[in-house]
């Protein structure tokens, strides 16, 4: 067999695997000690891991190094599942549906069995008011949802500018945002009375980080 074909086997048996353990890859390679962008080879058939690393993702994954090097015949073992594409967003602004934005800037993919659990987008990160936890040109993997739970990073609308990506607290009063960066972004709140004025728009949680080295 061709080391095309060898890569594009392994490819395979990683997404299933990855599709059945509902683990992203930002999450196996924080797990690992992968590389991100290695890893990203890895399941896009551009590389083939080393033999310690088949034995890393093994063992992770509870399987033999077998399950994951060899093509299995259908009805006979794991059979390799797709994921789902979502747009990479280079901006969104109010009064313009998600799915009609045109500024897509690349895409990402999760795994097929999360994106059955919500809508997801993905959107890449302006300036630095939220280092050191996401720096400019991160992109985050955003589940559509109109509420977030305190201490959660959401993307927000605020009074028909950009999208912003920002730390969410909720009280009687009304809603802080809060940026990481306290030097460039100051927490900023408003009131119940602006938030239905200006208006304040939560669009989705964040819920990955993918960060290219």
């Amino acid at each position: 067999m061709s080391d095309l074909g060898n890569r594009e086997i392994m490819a395979q048996n990683i997404k299933y695997y990855m599709d059945k353990n509902n683990k992203t890859r930002n999450e196996i390679c924080h797990d690992l000690g992968f590389a991100y962008s290695t890893f990203s080879d890895w399941v896009n058939g551009k590389k083939y891991p080393r033999i310690d690393k088949i034995e890393l993702m093994a063992k992770y994954f509870n399987v033999s190094k077998t399950d994951l090097v060899e093509r299995h015949q259908k009805g006979n073992g794991p059979q390799p599942t797709r994921g789902v594409r979502i747009p990479v967003l280079g901006r969104v602004v109010a009064g313009i549906p998600l799915e009609a934005i045109t500024d897509i800037i690349d895409y990402e993919e999760i795994p097929a069995q999360m994106a059955k659990s919500g809508t997801y987008f993905a959107l890449q990160v302006k300036g630095r008011s939220m280092e050191p936890t996401l720096h400019e040109g991160d992109v985050v993997i955003v589940r559509q949802q109109p509420e977030v739970e305190n201490g959660e990073i959401a993307i927000v609308l605020v009074n028909g500018n950009d999208a912003t990506v920002k730390e969410v607290k909720e009280g009687p009063d009304g809603l802080t945002l809060i940026g990481h960066n306290v030097g460039v972004y100051s927490p900023h709140f408003y009131t119940k009375e602006q938030i239905q004025d200006l208006p304040i728009q939560i669009l989705g949680k964040v819920v990955e980080l993918r960060r290219k080295f």
